[in-house]
């Protein structure tokens, strides 16, 4: 009996019968990813959140959920908190007895700050404030509390608005975050959290891990162009005073204490003019100095942590990335801990005892927790263990030459049983910023479903176009007041290039991205129409002029893209806008966009629809998103957004082409049938 099934599975897999499937949308709806990752100090534990996306037609449409589960060093992964919850902000107690995490729970108005024992027991709430508590920091003999929240609503707002009295000053009517300091050693019911005497808006807070000093991260106003371009580094007392404060230019990211309280290592830029803050600087307390210790010049460091004196960063080179530790008072030369080609490290987490793990994903499976060890670089969790059965498209980092001679990286995703000699569709993924770049990591999601494409029979290209991080700071400079060409043209050569070596049907190109993303396709679909054959633009970029207008970083996007200001320069802003090129197009170009986007505001959307519908030379179509911003964060917007993009690149790279196909998704069937959007 058992040679008769063994048979009978050599016959099934022999006429492909159990062959495994390639992706589907549902099942990139469903995918799961670690959201994030926590070691105890002690090294005995690891805390890690992971995203639970709701199934569309089923559940309460809304953002995903996100779990907390923990995991004993060298043990498997259990439950902790589970089901319809948001666990965020996950901290270790410093005896690493116990998590805190901040979530709304039962009768919660507002998230709130709760602890659970990390050896068993309920969860407790530790504080309920007015408004949400947000990042927060706990005093190295756990006595103290220092929480992020905005003030609460005057009570006479309510009744005004009821009177129908609910105009809005621009700019001027909004809430800045305070510190409030909160004594959990105190044992009186009645006490309430003391406002700190801060002026500025608190982006981040972190108590010295020896005293009770304070390292903040501050800007002016809550306004996002003073987040991006006006952060400052302070070290300051529970009264407020500054007791030290550190010169920094420019962009600014992350900033983490030394485990000896003495120093500070952030992320920040080489100067107001840098796209990004890939660069580590070391900042010392006692003097006030700052300097540079790995600087950008080829990568882009990406995460940092302290461990003993040393810093333990992810450095991103082109597709690749490592983790490097740094010695930073000993003069040895920094060294890799993991090399490149072992994943793509996203975040990291270290203990106390030497125990490095990283948040890391692969070309065969989103993010998870990975440990370095004596055996090497080890994953510890499979949140996706259905891919298994999923047969998944080749990915290979891919170069190329641009027309200059400038190499231009990127990831190349081959269609599903790809046969040498034939040629196929290609829909070219383009990220946005242009500050990103995309790695040979996990790059399928709803706004990128390349192995659902792949299943499908096209190829995906992912291009880091000149302007992109990962290749240090020249690099990603070289598209500032260079809008559209050549950084765009860098994408189109990517095309071409797969043209000529037999693999991609010219006549058959689409592409697409979002923001930045959504201004290259806007332009590709456009001035150089001729090249594709279908373009989906997403929360993009189609007047640089009036986009100055209705951004809310105006001040970021003169000092690090355009290098100028509109009145500096109309006629050259003017003509690196899609709407200028609009007479040119005849590329059929669906338009999807947020309702509710500051960063890049609808009015964007609807001018490239207008002019395109008035010419009338290529099908148009705008769909827009209530609710939704910079991008599409609930389930069923998500899903409904992939669906319309496989099916116009559908439609013109692989059907009949001519009129758009129709509008209608008819989710109804699917609401009254189960989810099945599979066949979309």
């Amino acid at each position: 009996m058992k040679k008769l099934l063994i048979s009978m599975s050599l016959l099934l897999a022999s006429t492909g019968l159990m062959a495994n499937t390639g992706m589907t949308l549902e099942d990139i709806s469903k995918l799961q990813s670690v959201t994030s990752l926590d070691v105890s100090p002690n090294g005995d534990y690891i805390a890690f959140t992971q995203s639970k996306p709701r199934t569309p037609y089923v559940d309460e449409d809304g953002t995903a959920w996100n779990q907390l589960f923990v995991m004993k060093k060298g043990g498997e992964a259990r439950p902790f908190i589970t089901g319809k919850v948001s666990i965020g902000g996950v901290q270790w107690a410093h005896d690493s007895s116990a998590i805190y995490y901040t979530s709304k729970r039962g009768e919660d108005k507002h998230n709130s700050l709760y602890k659970i024992p990390v050896d068993g027991g309920e969860s407790q709430q530790v504080l309920s404030f007015e408004t949400d508590i947000g990042g927060y920091t706990i005093s190295h003999d756990g006595s103290k509390l220092v929480f992020l929240a905005k003030e609460k609503d005057p009570k006479h707002l309510e009744k005004l608005d009821k009177k129908g009295f609910k105009a809005k000053v621009y700019e001027e009517d909004i809430k800045m975050t305070h510190a409030w300091l909160y004594e959990l050693a105190s044992q009186e019911d009645s006490q309430k959290p003391e406002k700190l005497d801060i002026k500025d808006h608190v982006l981040s807070v972190a108590f010295s891990p020896v005293n009770d000093q304070l390292m903040i991260q501050t800007s002016p106003t809550s306004l996002i162009d003073d987040i991006y371009m006006k952060k400052s580094l302070k070290v300051v007392d529970l009264d407020g005073d500054i007791v030290a404060s550190f010169k920094t230019e420019g962009k600014q990211g992350k900033a983490v204490w030394s485990t000896d309280g003495q120093q500070i290592a952030f992320l920040g830029a080489n100067d107001y003019n840098d796209p990004t803050n890939g660069a580590l600087y070391i900042a010392n307390v006692d003097d006030e100095t700052v300097y540079k210790r790995v600087a950008n010049l080829s990568s882009h460091v990406m995460d940092i942590a302290w461990q003993g004196d040393d810093v333990i960063y992810i450095e991103h080179q082109g597709v690749e990335s490592r983790i490097v530790r740094a010695a930073i008072k000993r003069k040895i030369a920094d060294r890799p801990v993991v090399d490149y080609g072992n994943g793509i490290q996203r975040r990291l987490s270290v203990s106390n005892n030497g125990d490095i793990y990283a948040m890391t994903d692969t070309a065969s499976h989103p993010r998870e927790v990975y440990a370095f060890n004596a055996e090497g670089f080890e994953r510890l969790t499979n949140s996706n263990s259905w891919l298994a059965d999923k047969a998944l498209g080749k990915q290979v980092a891919y170069e190329y030459e641009a027309r200059d001679g400038l190499k231009i990286q990127g990831v190349l995703v081959y269609p599903l049983n790809y046969k040498k000699g034939k040629r196929y569709p290609m829909i070219a993924f383009v990220h946005g910023g242009p500050e990103a770049h995309d790695s040979n990591g996990w790059n399928t999601n709803y706004g990128d479903p390349a192995q659902y494409a792949s299943a499908q029979g096209y190829f995906s290209l992912f291009p880091n176009y000149r302007g992109s991080t990962g290749r240090g700071d020249e690099f990603a400079r070289l598209d500032q007041h260079a809008y559209a060409d050549p950084e765009f043209t860098d994408i189109l050569d990517g095309k071409l290039a797969l043209v000529k070596d037999g693999m991609v049907d010219t006549d058959k190109a689409g592409i697409t991205g979002g923001s930045y993303g959504g201004y290259a396709t806007a332009w590709s679909s456009t001035a150089l129409s001729e090249h594709y054959a279908a373009g989906v633009m997403f929360v993009g970029i189609s007047n640089q002029l009036s986009k100055f207008g209705t951004t809310d970083i105006p001040n970021e996007m003169q000092a690090v893209h355009a290098r100028a200001w509109p009145w500096d320069d109309y006629q050259w802003m003017l003509e690196t806008s899609p709407i200028y090129h609009a007479p040119k197009g005849k590329t059929p170009l669906l338009i999807m966009h947020g309702e509710a986007d500051t960063r890049v505001h609808p009015s964007q959307s609807m001018e490239m629809y207008r002019y395109l519908k008035t010419l009338g030379n290529a099908p148009v179509r705008l769909v827009l998103y209530p609710g939704e911003g910079h991008g599409n964060r609930k389930a069923a917007a998500q899903l409904d957004y992939s669906m319309r993009l496989m099916r116009w690149m559908d439609h013109y790279l692989k059907g009949k082409g001519g009129n758009p196909p129709p509008y209608d998704l008819q989710h109804e069937e699917k609401l009254e049938n189960g989810s099945d959007s599979s066949d979309s």
